[in-house]
């Protein structure tokens, strides 16, 4: 690989980590606003399906940015970019928890009530969606490497979906769990929002995967990879 390709190649990995911490950052941010999507007349556990929070929304794309930086850079870059969420998580919360200290003036359009409402859950939802997402994203990586090292790099939507299916069901507990062990959800609303959050996010696993077999093309016909071939960055 020459100078050039190895520079093109580390600059998309900064925009593919930049898009990943962004929504990892802006899911815990968004997440005390709940919406619904019935594609059909259904409840589980007297909770309607796919009456999720909008933090949802964004979170499915950390993992299709960890198993696309695992298939072209390894499972060490990966894990870097866990590692970089992670921090960055921790220090929107220090900038939310200083923002909230600061008094509102009289004619803030968002006095010091309303802005503690939207953010003032925020340390206990940082808090639960990073022991939840310290637990996903590195069983993530693990599986994704498990598969890929079994099937010698084929097999791509096997490693994808079953790594995510595992991941994502370990993540929705364990985020829900503390949740509602803080007192911010309902115990009662726990097993129908669980089975709820994990079914949207298997569709949604199911939905990327195209997506991540056009990354990978995309990567191995510009850099000129083979099959379980990687890029080796400085």
């Amino acid at each position: 690989m020459t100078e050039k390709d190895k520079l093109l190649a580390q600059r998309i990995y900064l925009f593919l980590g930049a898009l990943f911490i962004t929504s990892l950052v802006v899911s815990n941010l968004i997440f005390q606003k709940f919406f619904y999507w019935y594609p059909f007349d259904a409840k589980v556990f007297d909770t309607k399906l796919f009456e999720i929070s909008v933090g949802i929304l964004p979170y499915p794309i950390t993992f299709l940015i960890t198993d696309l930086i695992s298939e072209i850079y390894g499972k060490k870059r990966a894990n870097d970019i866990v590692v970089a969420g992670i921090f960055a998580s921790f220090f929107s919360m220090i900038i939310v928890y200083v923002a909230n200290a600061a008094p509102a003036t009289a004619w803030s359009p968002v006095n010091n009530d309303l802005f503690s409402t939207v953010f003032g859950a925020t340390a206990i939802a940082v808090f639960a969606s990073m022991m939840a997402y310290l637990l996903a994203q590195f069983i993530d990586i693990q599986i994704y490497h498990f598969w890929k090292r079994l099937t010698k790099g084929k097999h791509l939507w096997l490693r994808n979906n079953f790594s995510t299916f595992l991941s994502q069901f370990v993540d929705t507990f364990t985020v829900l769990f503390l949740l509602c062990s803080f007192g911010k959800i309902e115990w009662n609303l726990f097993t129908g929002l669980l089975i709820a959050g994990f079914l949207f996010k298997v569709l949604i696993a199911v939905v990327d995967t195209p997506f991540l077999y056009l990354g990978v093309h995309l990567f191995r016909k510009r850099f000129k990879l083979g099959i379980n071939e990687e890029i080796k960055l400085l």
